[in-house]
């Protein structure tokens, strides 16, 4: 059965937006300014990341433009390169990766939930797992009831996410201390353009996830102009947010008190709304925390798909509900999983840390399909796909970009990236593994 198209422009903007826009922006920002040691460079590092991320953003519309299939995140590389490249690069990401992320998530959008609804219960900790569970639940239902069932919830936990930043922002400059806080700078315990670099790995790890919307290629309208649209505004929008709630963190505390403020936004809300703070900040993250869940229920199945239908995995995960576009059997397997990792995170947790070398450097293969597309339609003849402005400098330098990113986790984390190695060589005999059972159940 094959994937119908049901998500129009603002649905998949409603998606970028979410993909994107997460946990980080309300933790992050405190470690770009204990990296760096003035306000010039924190705003520095925000805004470069943002450019960066707009570039790469431009670079994968075109992709999403010309590869309009589902899961295409997973099977531009597999037909642009080599199935076998593509598992290798994937399958941790799916399996492992991707079950403990959206588990953590959820932890976190529930330890922010559950003092408020039960306050007199002992064993926070149990608690807090079954809140996570029945969120995920919940949002499984959502899904299981079609594709456009899980856009609507989307969009609507998005327009929440997004009036609460800025009910954040306004209430920095106008609920705040009105007097300047006092901006210090902070001691530096490394040269200002390590600090920068480290500052700014951070940033665009806050600045990334858009490139998933590579896998709802079979399920947008129009995809050639409404996925490059989408891409284009979702962007843009995070990054004005980004901006203003940064300008915000510093207006009232000041570098040094981001520095100092584990959770920023808290903090912020402390100020402003006194008493009121925790049940702010508690909607603001719970928010954030339901829409990544909900987006990740939504495309993450769509990836199972596209290794599907290479032979590297079972059949089974192509099965799609013909009325409802939901993959039924891929979300309860996906959402079990991510059960099972919500009561073992911290066995799950730890392998996150092993995959973050080839974030950036999968995006970097990603990314260079642009040249063999842009190739393939020259052969074709193709006119109508949208085609990004300054090709191949502006590609070039993103995919730079993000090699120096994976360089620099390989210099600050060369043990995680050993161990992410050899995670990475595991996948080729599991690939092969899955082709030789699929072989023998054709044959």
């Amino acid at each position: 059965m094959t994937i119908k198209p049901k998500l129009n422009t603002f649905d998949t903007t409603m998606i970028v937006v979410s993909l994107v826009i997460g946990i980080g922006i309300f933790r992050t920002p405190a470690i770009v300014a204990s990296s760096v040691n003035s306000t010039e460079l924190f705003f520095a590092a925000w805004i470069c990341g943002g450019i960066f991320s707009f570039i790469g953003a431009l670079t994968f519309a075109e992709i999403g433009s010309r590869f309009t299939k589902p899961g295409a995140y997973y099977k531009v590389v597999a037909e642009c390169y080599h199935p076998a490249a593509a598992f290798m690069l994937n399958w941790a990401n799916v399996v492992i990766v991707n079950t403990a992320g959206t588990a953590a998530v959820a932890m976190i959008g529930a330890e922010y939930l559950t003092p408020t609804l039960f306050s007199s219960v002992t064993d926070l900790t149990f608690t807090t797992q079954l809140v996570a569970a029945g969120l995920t639940l919940f949002l499984l239902v959502i899904n299981y009831l079609g594709i456009k069932t899980g856009a609507w919830t989307q969009n609507i936990l998005t327009i929440f996410k997004i009036g609460m930043m800025l009910l954040i922002v306004a209430a920095a400059f106008y609920l705040g201390n009105q007097s300047s806080p006092v901006v210090q700078e902070i001691p530096a315990s490394h040269s200002w353009w390590m600090g920068f670099a480290l500052g700014l790995v951070s940033v665009y790890y806050t600045y990334g996830g858009y490139q998933n919307t590579l896998n709802f290629g079979g399920d947008v309208q129009s995809p050639k102009r409404n996925i490059p649209r989408a891409i284009f505004f979702g962007i843009a929008i995070i990054i004005i947010l980004y901006l203003l709630i940064n300008w915000a963190y510093i207006h009232l505390l000041g570098l040094e008190g981001v520095s100092g403020s584990k959770l920023v936004a808290a903090e912020v809300a402390r100020v402003c709304f006194g008493n009121s703070a925790s049940t702010v900040i508690s909607i603001t993250i719970f928010l954030s925390a339901m829409g990544f869940v909900n987006v990740t229920l939504m495309q993450i199945p769509r990836t199972y798909y596209a290794m599907a239908m290479d032979g590297a995995l079972p059949k089974i995960f192509m099965r799609i509900n013909s009325k409802t576009q939901a993959q039924e059997f891929t979300l309860i397997f996906f959402g079990g999983m991510v059960l099972l990792s919500i009561f073992l995170l911290g066995t799950f947790e730890k392998l996150v840390n092993y995959i973050m070398f080839f974030d950036n450097l999968n995006n970097a293969i990603v990314a260079s399909t642009i040249f063999v597309l842009r190739k393939q339609s020259k052969i074709t003849s193709e006119t109508d796909s949208y085609k990004m402005p300054w090709f191949p400098v502006m590609p070039f330098l993103f995919i730079l970009f993000l090699l120096g990113i994976s360089i620099n986790v390989f210099i600050n984390q060369p043990t995680d990236t050993y161990i992410g190695i050899g995670i990475l060589i595991t996948g080729y005999p599991f690939y092969r593994l899955m082709k030789m059972v699929r072989s023998d159940k054709n044959s």
